[in-house]
């Protein structure tokens, strides 16, 4: 591992602890405490917390503070006041995690993180609860952050668009494993809409918050748009790719789903048989031999390395967008997140 790479991690480690520290704080397991147990079941079972750290190292950017050395609960902004950035950043992940809980519901997945499903460990009703309360609860978030008025609304506004996007991404993703003819351009608008748009949210709403113009908003944006949707390309190569046990999940589920990624719709356009490479239409009863068949046939046709120069192109032009940030560590960390997203394993 390169020195970068452990600086990166070390980064999103730290900035994890303070997320981590705050959820009980912010989201207590109250009455009535079957809803809120499977409210934070995902969210203790783990997670990475990339797009929380993303969040806070844009405004330790922005004001050129040292790395965590501001207080995140009252972080100045340009504007001489203050703003709770650990409630925004908490805001985001608890979006994140109703996601990732109404998806399973949607997908009948079993595992999540390495441990059972909400919907397979509670029950189908108190997932569907858990994450309806999860998304009501981020919004309350963002509205205490203590930000002037008018950046509050601007703030809110942009995670309820962000909201919506994502809700028409997964309704694509949906429609697009009924579909033979899907387009590489219908695919990243469906991955940005489904993912990038949350990371969009995450690196543009701290400059909302803090006071930053419109022009460096929409720049963070942007960069969050090119790396979430990079992310999503690097994820659909590590269902392949990864062993289960450290995926969390059955590898090779997206392709025994018929779903659309870069890589099959790469695949098709070569002539490969995408529907045939698994003789299976379940999850659990895919063979580690027959992915292990599936992924040399997608690598031979070039598929496998086509969506890793793809995600790379992506990675590039989302750094670029960061010139807009002073040039200080944090947005070096950024910067390094960007790579990290598609040079990890798991």
């Amino acid at each position: 591992m390169s020195e970068r790479h452990q600086q990166v991690e070390q980064a999103i480690l730290a900035r994890r602890e303070r997320v981590n520290e705050a959820l009980p704080e912010e989201l207590p397991v109250a009455r009535p405490e079957g809803l809120y147990e499977a409210t934070r079941y995902l969210l203790d079972a783990g997670g990475k917390r990339l797009r929380p750290t993303v969040l806070l190292l844009v405004g330790e950017s922005l004001l050129s503070v040292d790395p965590l050395g501001a207080d995140y609960r009252a972080f100045p902004t340009l504007e001489d006041g203050q703003a709770d950035l650990l409630s925004a950043a908490i805001a985001i992940e608890v979006i994140q995690t109703f996601t990732l809980i109404h998806d399973d519901i949607m997908d009948d997945d079993d595992l999540r993180r390495g441990v059972p499903a909400v919907h397979k460990e509670y029950d189908l009703s108190t997932a569907i609860l858990a994450g309806d309360t999860l998304y009501s609860k981020a919004f309350e978030f963002l509205l205490e952050t203590g930000a002037a008025h008018d950046r509050t609304v601007a703030a809110n506004r942009r995670l309820a668009r962000t909201c919506t996007r994502i809700c028409e991404g997964q309704s694509l993703d949906i429609e697009f494993e009924a579909r033979d003819a899907v387009t590489p351009d219908e695919y990243l608008e469906m991955v940005e809409l489904k993912t990038a748009v949350l990371y969009g949210a995450a690196a543009a709403i701290p400059a909302t918050l803090l006071g930053a113009d419109d022009a460096t908003v929409e720049a963070l944006y942007n960069h969050g748009l090119d790396v979430g949707r990079a992310f999503q390309i690097q994820d659909d190569l590590l269902d392949l790719t990864t062993p289960s046990e450290k995926l969390g999940k059955q590898r090779g589920s997206d392709l025994v789903e018929n779903k659309q990624t870069l890589v099959t719709l790469h695949a098709r356009q070569q002539g490969v048989d995408v529907e045939g490479l698994v003789d299976t239409d379940s999850v659990e009863a895919v063979s580690e031999a027959e992915i292990d068949a599936a992924v040399e046939r997608l690598r031979e046709a070039g598929s496998i390395e086509y969506a890793r120069s793809r995600a790379q192109e992506l990675v590039t032009s989302g750094k670029e967008n960061l010139e807009v940030l002073p040039d200080n560590e944090a947005r070096d960390l950024l910067s390094g997140i960007a790579d990290y997203l598609v040079e990890r394993e798991y």
